[in-house]
């Protein structure tokens, strides 16, 4: 098994904290600005780290949850409305995608836009084959590929809609990333859910024998998602070190300003919470 490359990052931004996700198709274009700031001061501030790659993906939020949700995409598609509905998630994923490419380009960062569906193919709901390929030959020419959650096709279901977290473990497994940082609303993992709840605390590092003690308070998401949550998104997360030693994965807020870019350039326990195999 490869070891992981230190100089290579996988970052999320979650739907809920580049979307309003009570309000369908409703972007945060300030919030999306500030963090394609905080990305490109954190690539400057690492520039002494040679060949630091970075591969950028983002959640659906108010645009391809809500559409999934109407004709319930996930679950398979069949008739023909569902089939238009498969179509009508997969535009209302990209254009949220071509909004946050734009941003990133604005900022001065190389980023470019791949449409994961081109590649992806399904077998009941499990990816088969991804657009790996195609990342790895971006980051080669120095580009900062920018992947999303994507409807894709299934050979049992028909179509199906794939998780950020699921393609990011596809892609994972092949391109093997050092970091793995998944910002959202809140700072990392909590008790309860920290906007309902005053009394959830942040729990800053989660190991797979801890998962039993903290599964109860997981919740799901405000707002439409298809995709399972935070639950799911910790679940993945887990599965992910475990297969992976080496890997780390920091679950942090992004809107709270400065810790995306603390996250990216000095990854500590401190910044949100940090998911990571029984050996650390």
């Amino acid at each position: 098994m490869n070891a992981p490359v230190p100089s290579l990052a996988f970052l999320k931004l979650g739907g809920s904290l580049i979307t309003d996700k009570r309000r369908p198709e409703t972007p945060r274009l300030d919030v999306l600005e500030r963090l394609a700031q905080e990305i490109r001061q954190a690539l400057e501030m690492v520039q002494s780290q040679p060949g630091l790659r970075l591969v950028i993906g983002h959640g659906s939020g108010s645009f391809g949850h809500v559409m999934g949700q109407r004709y319930g995409t996930r679950q398979g598609v069949r008739t023909p409305e569902e089939w238009y509905g498969f179509a009508a998630t997969g535009d209302a994923a990209a254009r949220l995608n071509r909004l946050v490419t734009q941003a990133l380009l604005a900022a001065g960062l190389p980023a470019w836009s791949i449409q994961p569906s081109v590649a992806l193919r399904c077998q009941d709901g499990r990816i088969q084959a991804g657009p790996e390929e195609t990342v790895a030959l971006a980051l080669e020419r120095g580009l900062i590929p920018v992947v999303y959650g994507d409807v894709a096709l299934d050979s049992v279901q028909g179509g199906t809609i794939v998780s950020t977290e699921e393609l990011f473990q596809w892609l994972a497994r092949r391109l093997r990333p050092g970091l793995m940082v998944l910002a959202g609303e809140v700072d990392g993992v909590f008790t309860g859910d920290p906007q309902r709840d005053p009394q959830a605390r942040r729990i800053p590092v989660i190991t797979p024998g801890d998962l039993p003690a903290i599964q109860a308070g997981l919740g799901g998401s405000i707002g439409a998602d298809v995709t399972g949550g935070m639950a799911a998104k910790v679940a993945q997360a887990l599965e992910m070190v475990q297969s992976q030693p080496g890997l780390r994965i920091l679950i942090c807020s992004g809107l709270e300003p400065g810790t995306l870019r603390r996250a990216l350039s000095h990854p500590s326990p401190g910044v949100g919470t940090e998911i990571r195999g029984e050996q650390g």
